[in-house]
C-alpha cells in the first residue's frame, strides 16, 4: 500500500482519486507562479536539450488519501553541474542528538515543524527549464486554457508536450535545497538568530535554538510561549498557501530517531527503523 507508482499505473489503480491528487499537485505549482511556459520554437537547441523531464508519481497514505509527488528529473543535471555547487548545509545527528540532550537537561519545551513546499518559496537563479509529457500536460493545461493552451505541441507519437522555465526551485532541481537554505537563513538571521552548528538566539535571557534539515525545523526554549512565537513567524513567512505540519510534546519524531524525554534530567533515543539505541 504504501509503495509509490508512475502516472499509467497510477491512474488505472485508483481512478478519479488518483486524477484530483495529480490535479491538486500540479495546481500548487500553477498558484505558486513556479513554471513559466515557453514556446518551442522560441528556445534554443541547448535549452530543449538540457530541458528536465518532470516525473509523477501516486502514493496511498496510511488515512487512505491518494497522494501525488512530482519532481523534476536531476540526472541529466550532473552533467553539467558540481556538487559543489548545489550542496546545502544540514544539521549533523550528532549535533541533532546534543541539542536533544541539552533540551531535556534544561527542560526546554519542543516543537518540530514541517514547511510544506518549501522550495517553492525560493526563487530559481539559474534558467532552468523543464518538459511536461502526456498525462501533465493535458492536467496543467486544464488549470489555465489561456495561458498553457497556445505553448502545447505534440510530438511525432501524437503525445502532448509542453517546455516551461523554473521561477521557483523544485524538488528535484539540484539547486533547490541550496536556494531554499539561503532563504530559510537569511529570514532567521533577520529575526536574530546567530547561523552557525545551532542557530542561537538569547530570548528572555535564556537561549532558544532551531536546528534544521532541508525543510524539518527542531525549534526549543524553555518557554512555551517563545517557542509558539516563532512557530507563527514561521506560519506568516511560509504557511501562508498550506498549513505548517508542527507536532509538540514530551515525544517528538524528529527525521528517523525518537525522542523519549524521562525527566529534566535524564533521556534516551531509540532509532525507529532498527528499535536500537542510538
Amino acid at each position: 500500500m504504501l509503495n509509490q507508482v508512475g502516472i499509467r499505473e497510477g491512474l488505472k489503480k485508483f481512478g478519479e482519486e488518483g486524477n484530483n491528487a495529480l490535479l491538486k499537485e500540479l495546481s500548487q505549482l500553477h498558484q505558486r507562479d513556479a513554471l513559466l511556459p515557453r514556446k518551442k520554437e522560441d528556445m534554443t537547441h541547448e535549452e530543449r536539450k538540457k530541458a528536465l523531464r518532470y516525473l509523477m508519481f501516486l502514493k496511498e497514505k496510511r488515512d487512505g488519501t491518494i497522494k501525488a509527488r512530482g519532481c523534476a528529473d536531476r540526472r541529466s543535471q550532473r552533467e553539467y553541474t558540481t556538487k559543489a555547487e548545489t550542496s546545502s548545509p544540514t544539521v549533523s545527528l550528532e549535533a541533532m542528538m546534543m541539542s536533544c540532550a541539552i533540551d531535556a537537561k534544561e527542560g526546554r519545551h519542543v516543537a518540530v515543524t514541517d514547511i510544506p513546499g518549501a522550495f517553492l518559496h525560493a526563487d530559481m537563479e539559474d534558467d532552468v527549464h523543464m518538459l511536461l509529457e502526456g498525462t501533465i500536460a493535458e492536467l496543467i493545461m486544464k488549470l489555465e486554457p489561456t495561458l498553457y493552451r497556445k505553448y502545447i505541441w505534440k510530438n511525432k507519437q501524437g503525445k502532448p508536450m509542453l517546455y516551461v522555465k523554473l521561477r521557483k526551485a523544485l524538488y528535484g532541481t539540484l539547486q533547490a535545497a541550496l536556494l531554499f537554505w539561503r532563504l530559510l537563513s537569511d529570514t532567521l538571521i533577520g529575526w536574530g538568530f546567530k547561523l552557525n552548528e545551532y542557530g542561537n538566539k538569547t530570548i528572555n535571557g535564556k537561549q532558544c535554538t532551531i536546528i534544521w534539515h532541508v525543510d524539518d525545523l527542531k525549534i526549543s526554549h524553555v518557554e512555551h510561549k517563545v517557542v509558539n512565537d516563532i512557530i507563527k513567524q514561521c506560519k506568516e513567512k511560509f504557511g501562508q498557501e498550506s498549513p505548517l505540519a508542527t507536532s509538540q510534546g514530551k515525544l517528538l519524531i524528529i527525521w528517523e530517531c525518537v525522542l523519549i524525554t524521562q525527566s529534566k534530567e535524564k533521556s534516551k533515543y531509540l532509532c525507529t527503523n532498527t528499535s536500537t539505541r542510538c
